[in-house]
């Protein structure tokens, strides 16, 4: 009896293992990417393997991932069960193409980045990192960009004036 006693957390246990605070337990729970149970005296008890979960919630999020993703990713698991390894390998190829698509993406911006820093042209026909907006793409092109903005910073402050 005392090793299942054990494998019950108090929320203010899990905050602290977990390093979340005790408002965004609440709160993921509310959003239902964690359960718990309740005691005869309405106080929260989480099992151990809510640990698993924070922590995923919290490198997905690192890495861009929304708690929308995340809940969805999280819907491969049993619902109010611990989740097993196999569960866990479900969950985890759902996120594989999208996290690769990503990666290909953020590496593409890696090695143009360098190419586009000070060029300021924003066209769609020319840069790579193309701004989809760009509604001064057939009035201006180039580094000059940055003098027409300008330009239209220096009416705006004499108006003020």
């Amino acid at each position: 009896m005392q090793n299942k006693l054990n494998s019950w957390m108090t929320i203010g246990d899990l905050a602290k293992r977990s390093d979340v605070s005790v408002a965004t337990l609440r709160f993921y729970e509310e959003k239902e990417l964690i359960w718990s149970i309740r005691t005869e005296g309405n106080q929260r008890r989480y099992q151990r393997a809510m640990l698993r979960r924070i922590a995923i919630v919290k490198v997905a999020q690192q890495v861009g991932l929304s708690l929308a993703e995340i809940k969805q990713a999280f819907t491969a698991l049993p619902k109010q069960k611990m989740a097993s390894k196999d569960d866990w390998q479900k969950m985890s190829q759902q996120w594989q193409q999208d996290l690769d698509q990503r990666i290909i993406k953020l590496l593409q911006l890696r090695n143009q980045l360098n190419w586009c820093i000070g060029c300021g042209c924003l066209s769609q026909e020319q840069c790579p990192l193309y701004n989809p907006d760009d509604i001064m793409a057939n009035e201006s092109a180039g580094a000059h960009f940055k003098d027409i903005v300008l330009k239209f910073s220096d009416l705006d402050q004499a108006k003020e004036s």
